[in-house]
């Protein structure tokens, strides 16, 4: 531009030689500003689709620019996704995870905490947690600073649910709060707990009937009959913890065995027979022993641990029903489905009891159980058979109106019986 205007004066005159640099420069500042006003807008609303069309230095300056703004935004789509698939593993996971700011208000939780503390994210992203969760244990554990240890908080707006909470400080101030429900291991701990107090329990009172009885004989000069009283007794104490003690065994052989169990034939029929007449012998005369069974099908399975279950739900009834009462034993069987039901007209069960029933040593009346000579091991017996074989026990029961005991069988188990003469129906009376 200088040379023009140099080469403009030699020939026209200093003046316009002049003029016509000063117009240059003019110009040369208009393209200049021209392009840093389309800069500017650009830069308002950047778009790497839509960049101004500029030529010379500009367009260099441009393509600069243009090549930075397609790699940021290439790195922010990343950083996009990254988030996203962080945001869904966070959701996914089995454990409640809440992002607290400096000020311990939410930022956000994924699907499980929503459970766990009843949140909603849409609705409660900046409350303080302390607002949504008042359980003076868990304020106090905010408050104290001290988060090298969880907080086991049994939550008394969930029914019970217990869950182990613990504050994770990171980065400027935030916490992470992360909770796990443990309720299932709770119940567990306590039935473990209860289970050693129960059979500790239940060995403690024969051996000390025995140790008793031994220290009798052994000190007091006892006559003939004393002596045989005392040993029956002693007998019957120890009679009672081997029974404890192999329906121990059983329930550790069932809980250690595969499953589910080989699937040979039972034979419905010659078993319910069987079970009838052991029935009868239990009861002795005391009660009306009735089987209605229908055949046709029989069930697939280990027909030892069919036996024990049914019998344990057999002599449960007999034991539980007064003299002149009832039992009856029903089998029905279809191709989809099978039931051995046992009825009584017994004493019956409260409903606040019936869920509990398989649990081991569970009673609900400690000393008629073991008036009645039970070790409360019966029913947790049957549990685990019937599990092993796919089939469910459903209970019903009406305190003094006796109780409905149903062992159900899927599909899967049922195949037709091997005799014909099998499909008939039957029914004895004892």
């Amino acid at each position: 531009m200088g040379s023009a205007a140099y080469v403009i004066g030699m020939g026209f005159g200093a003046t316009v030689g002049w003029s016509a640099g000063a117009i240059g420069v003019l110009v040369l500042l208009f393209h200049h500003v021209r392009h840093m006003q389309l800069l500017a807008d650009w830069l308002r609303e950047p778009d790497a689709d839509k960049l101004p069309l500029v030529s010379g230095t500009w367009d260099y300056i441009f393509s600069l620019i243009y090549r930075y703004e397609r790699t940021r935004g290439a790195d922010y789509q990343q950083l996009a996704k990254a988030l996203v698939r962080f945001r869904q593993a966070g959701r996914a996971l089995p454990d409640g995870v809440v992002i607290l700011n400096a000020d311990n208000r939410i930022e956000w939780c994924n699907d499980t905490a929503e459970i766990h503390f009843d949140l909603s994210l849409a609705k409660d992203a900046g409350q303080p947690v302390a607002n949504l969760l008042r359980q003076r244990e868990f304020v106090d554990y905010m408050d104290s600073g001290d988060y090298s240890h969880p907080l086991v908080l049994r939550l008394q707006r969930r029914g019970g649910v217990v869950l182990s909470l613990q504050l994770i400080p990171y980065g400027d101030a935030q916490k992470l709060l992360l909770s796990r429900d443990i309720t299932r291991f709770e119940r567990l701990e306590s039935m473990r707990r209860d289970f050693v107090a129960n059979v500790s329990h239940e060995l403690r009172t024969p051996l000390t009937v025995l140790s008793g009885f031994l220290e009798t004989i052994r000190e007091l000069n006892l006559d003939p009959q004393r002596s045989r009283d005392y040993m029956s007794l002693m007998a019957e104490q120890s009679k009672r913890m081997q029974h404890i003690v192999d329906d121990l065994l059983a329930l550790s052989t069932l809980e250690s065995a595969p499953s589910p169990p080989l699937d040979e034939r039972i034979a419905m029929m010659p078993l319910l027979e069987r079970i009838r007449a052991e029935a009868s012998a239990l009861s002795a005369g005391h009660h009306r022993i009735v089987l209605e069974a229908e055949g046709g099908f029989d069930v697939l399975g280990a027909e030892r641990e069919v036996a024990s279950a049914f019998s344990n739900l057999v002599s449960n009834a007999i034991r539980y029903t007064p003299d002149g009462g009832e039992v009856k034993l029903i089998w029905r069987a279809c191709a989809d489905a099978a039931e051995f039901a046992v009825e009584d007209t017994g004493i019956g069960i409260a409903p606040e009891h019936i869920s509990r029933l398989t649990e081991r040593f569970y009673r609900v009346d400690r000393g008629r159980s073991r008036e009645t000579g039970g070790t409360g091991l019966g029913l947790a017996i049957v549990k685990h058979i019937l599990t092993r074989h796919q089939a469910t026990l459903d209970i019903r029961s009406e305190p003094g109106k006796g109780s409905h005991f149903a062992a159900r069988f899927p599909a899967r188990r049922i195949v037709r019986a091997a005799a014909s003469a099998s499909s008939a129906s039957k029914q004895m009376k004892g």
